[in-house]
């Protein structure tokens, strides 16, 4: 007989699921991340991982959708907080972090990436498709900054600063440092 979870137990383990699936789709990416092997970090059957998610790719949706909720909710705050073209400044920086420690967030080309997408349903990849959205809208949406520039223009400057962490290895200086530069030089020219 399959042993029933509390449902404290059950928000623990999907939890800790999500956090070991993280690490390990970092680490080694989503086609060498197994869920035999997610289920021994957590201390889980095999059987009981779909108690919580229908299949990995279900796992690896929900992982990215909340990891980038969670970016553009921290984001967010800061440019509330800070209602200038500085605060955007600071929720780029922080960004740019996020994207540091979780490289799944940016390697959308790589093969590891295609595969995972092409496993999803319709569902779930509308759903990374919502997730992307939210995230361009924390920078369209303020209504007490207005662009210097067309908004398409400076949506691509900005995607194209917080994409530039591919290049990050190939730097003579340090990544962090220079894309806080390029960001403090460039946000007066971006908003008013």
């Amino acid at each position: 007989m399959a042993k029933s979870f509390t449902e404290r137990e059950k928000e623990n383990i999907k939890r800790s699921l999500q956090e070991a699936c993280k690490q390990s789709w970092t680490q080694y990416g989503y086609k060498k991340t197994s869920v035999d092997d997610l289920c021994k970090q957590v201390g889980i059957s095999k059987g009981a991982f779909y108690i919580f998610f229908e299949s990995k790719e279900a796992l690896f949706c929900e992982v990215l959708c909340s990891v980038q909720e969670q970016i553009c909710n921290v984001a967010s705050e800061v440019i509330n907080k800070h209602k200038d073209k500085y605060g955007v400044a600071e929720a780029l920086k922080l960004i740019y972090r996020e994207y540091d420690k979780n490289n799944f967030l940016y390697d959308s080309d790589s093969t590891d990436f295609t595969i995972l997408m092409n496993k999803l349903s319709e569902e779930q990849a509308d759903k990374i498709e919502e997730s992307n959205h939210m995230s361009q809208q924390l920078f369209l949406s303020q209504p007490h900054l207005k662009f210097k520039v067309n908004a398409d223009l400076a949506m691509s400057v900005i995607y194209s600063l917080i994409m530039n962490i591919k290049n990050r290895d190939s730097l003579p200086h340090n990544h962090m440092e220079t894309f806080d530069f390029i960001v403090d030089h460039l946000i007066d020219s971006l908003y008013e």
